[in-house]
């Protein structure tokens, strides 16, 4: 019979992964040890492996959380419920930077070191990733089926959002001119007027094509 776990099992792992980011963040995985992360959870070392058993294990199971915690914002969001498709789009938008507050590190995290995991267990964070976008494609498309076909824009459109998003928090205050409802309501438009131009431009060229025949 195995070992019953605490009560507070989660909440001391869920403590590990809240020190383990921004040390991953501001030192880099190489030089961040299991000695540091227990140190700034106030536990030993020893009592880190009784919760993981490496420093990939720890790795990993910050980017997950992380991750399945950016989807299920995004698809909670996404849940069809009347609202018209560009709302719908922008809200996605709003909950998926509103999801980025506190988590600065964690991001950071992802997008320097999650390729160092093993395969197996870098593919299966890649697949949340690839959730997200699709979530988002699917959005978009909502709005402009036109681009359905479309492979030169649709991508980059959405890749696109991602980047305004992803990278906020370079530059991004809180007490700047806009909140973050702002900034990810101007990031959606600015993707959804591209998407409606482009596919305004798809239908004319036929058109132009014609007349210049």
């Amino acid at each position: 019979m195995g070992r019953r776990r605490s009560a507070d099992y989660e909440a001391k792992r869920r403590r590990i992964l809240e020190v383990a980011a921004p040390l991953f963040a501001r030192h880099g995985y190489d030089r961040t040890s299991l000695a540091m992360i227990g140190a700034a959870a106030g536990v030993a070392k020893s009592l880190v492996y009784h919760y993981y058993r490496d420093k990939d294990d720890v790795l990993a199971d910050l980017l997950r959380r992380h991750l399945s915690e950016l989807v299920v914002a995004v698809e909670t969001a996404a849940a069809p419920d009347g609202r018209p498709p560009e709302r719908r789009f922008t809200e996605m938008a709003v909950a998926l930077l509103e999801r980025y507050r506190h988590a600065d590190a964690e991001h950071q995290v992802q997008i320097a070191h999650l390729k160092l995991l093993p395969p197996p267990v870098r593919e299966e964070l890649l697949e949340l990733e690839r959730r997200l976008v699709r979530l988002f494609t699917e959005a978009l498309l909502a709005v402009v089926p036109e681009l359905a076909d479309d492979k030169r824009h649709l991508k980059p459109l959405v890749m696109s959002l991602f980047g305004m998003l992803n990278w906020a928090f370079l530059w991004f205050r809180e007490d700047g001119p806009l909140d973050r409802r702002g900034y990810a309501e101007l990031a959606a438009r600015l993707v959804l007027d591209g998407a409606r131009a482009i596919a305004r431009e798809r239908a004319r060229a036929p058109l132009l094509a014609q007349a210049a025949s």
